[in-house]
């Protein structure tokens, strides 16, 4: 029985996805030079759950509308949490998420505020709107960049250029992902400059590591951790895109799935600069995911 009272709950937070965010964090942290102290990565981590699970609610309440029409599974139109419940819910997620980050681990108030608009202005007009996927792309650019502002109290170009280029990295992933995302809702092709713009996003992550060393005078030939994280993370944006072009339609969501799990590859990718076996912790959660996507799923 008190499964059945949670499951509805976690299938609204997406919560296969959930440790995508905590190593969006550790990565940040650590690229911006922060030591393994538990308390603020504590307080880091369960505010950027709550900002993240908050969001999902608050997505679903505002997507009432189409998902009567469109997704009647969902937890909301089915019934088995009520629109009220979801509300409140989002509302005290978010907030508390926000509260934890800049309070308890000392994040910028004015990088934590913008990751919060930015996920509310998301979740109420992405549907309206095609750009809104650049949005998205922003809230985990601005979880990032939150998240090391804890170490470095303040961020500059100058000053903190690779994890704020991975940051950028991580942002437009996402709005490839997304964009792949937006093919299996409406069972049609994109735009060709949306296409386009899908597949750079997802290359983002590879073209940024590999121009990194060159703006910053290092070796032209990356370490041998970056370069199997490279090849790891090429592999999965290829495997991808050759699983979403094979009929039925169903099987983008097959490939969102698998894009969603690659995060923790693409953060695996941003550390292995500064922390090969960090790198691995990341990469083995990939397999995790991808079982947990059949119990609950990431979409």
């Amino acid at each position: 029985m008190k499964n059945n009272i949670l499951r509805p709950w976690l299938e609204l937070a997406r919560i296969s996805n959930l440790p995508t965010v905590w190593t969006n964090i550790l990565a940040a942290w650590i690229l911006a030079g922060g030591k393994w102290e538990w308390k603020p990565l504590a307080w880091l981590l369960v505010g950027g759950s709550l900002i993240y699970t908050g969001g999902m609610f608050l997505n679903d309440a505002a997507d009432v509308k189409f998902d009567r029409e469109h997704r009647k599974e969902r937890p909301i139109p089915s019934g088995r949490i009520s629109l009220t419940k979801a509300w409140i819910a989002a509302l005290i997620f978010i907030s508390a998420g926000f509260t934890m980050s800049v309070r308890g681990a000392e994040a910028c108030i004015w990088l934590t505020g913008t990751l919060v608009a930015a996920v509310v202005v998301y979740d109420l007009f992405h549907k309206p709107w095609p750009g809104s996927v650049l949005i998205m792309g922003s809230c985990r650019t601005l979880l990032y960049l939150a998240a090391a502002s804890a170490v470095t109290g303040t961020l500059s170009l100058a000053s903190h250029t690779e994890v704020i280029a991975k940051a950028i990295a991580l942002g437009g992933f996402i709005v490839g992902v997304s964009l792949t995302a937006r093919r299996e809702s409406k069972d049609a092709p994109i735009q060709p400059i949306l296409c386009a713009t899908g597949i750079l996003g997802l290359a983002l992550p590879l073209i940024i590591s590999l121009l990194l060393p060159i703006s910053t005078g290092s070796s032209l030939l990356p370490a041998w951790p970056v370069l199997l994280w490279l090849g790891l993370v090429a592999g999965l944006v290829l495997a991808a895109r050759k699983i979403m072009r094979q009929p039925p339609s169903s099987n983008i969501g097959r490939a969102v799935g698998l894009l969603l799990a690659g995060i923790t590859w693409v953060d695996a990718l941003a550390v292995s600069t500064v922390s090969p076996a960090l790198s691995l912790c990341f990469g083995f959660s990939f397999p995790l995911l991808i079982l947990w996507q059949k119990k609950i799923a990431a979409t």
